[in-house]
């Protein structure tokens, strides 16, 4: 397993199966990274942090965003503060510095920088920025965890209603949504701006 958001432990005990029966361990491990890259895909964002920093490059021209005197670069979820950030037109490239994060104490609230501040004309030194970071969020936001549970025991259950179809003796035959509302409710505050 990589990068799932919550262990084959807790789905075991979510779906109340005894933790050394590894039977269905190939089952549960497909059913967790099912719904973790379903919440990347929804939300337009991951919730791991990068192992080591890399380097990534952004237009300017649309990604920077004027006001109070500043200048904002938008930038993809750094779960560190920057190592390094340049400015330049994708052959040559200056160091930047004076930089500030945003938004304020992110990393320290367990969300990532999402933005980087210069005063007005700061960024006015090239067309793109490249900034090395270790992408991705400081922490799984809990609600991330508690969404991808529901939605690995909903897959791993699956196998027992074909069609997307189950039933019971009392209720007779139910048609499964295709939109866990408990999940969307977890993941929907989570969805990247300008996203979906």
């Amino acid at each position: 397993m990589a990068n799932e958001y919550a262990t084959r432990t807790a789905l075991k005990l979510r779906l109340s199966l005894e933790t050394v029966d590894d039977t269905r361990d190939v089952l549960l491990d497909g059913a967790l990274a099912a719904a973790s890259r379903g919440i990347d895909t929804a939300t337009g964002r991951r919730f791991w942090l990068d192992a080591e920093p890399s380097a990534r490059t952004f237009t300017l021209a649309g990604n920077v965003v004027r006001g109070d005197g500043m200048e904002r670069l938008l930038i993809d979820d750094a779960g560190t503060d920057p190592v390094l950030v340049e400015i330049g037109s994708g052959t040559s490239w200056s160091t930047v510095t004076g930089y500030d994060t945003a938004p304020d104490n992110a990393l320290v609230r367990g969300r990532p920088i999402t933005a980087l501040s210069l005063p007005a004309g700061g960024w006015g030194g090239g067309t793109r920025a490249r900034v090395t970071t270790r992408w991705g969020w400081p922490v799984t936001p809990d609600e991330i965890t508690e969404a991808t549970l529901i939605q690995a025991a909903r897959l791993y259950r699956r196998k027992d209603s074909p069609e997307g179809v189950t039933g019971s003796a009392e209720w007779g035959v139910v048609r499964l949504s295709r939109r866990d509302p408990d999940v969307w409710a977890l993941i929907e505050h989570f969805i990247r701006p300008g996203f979906g």
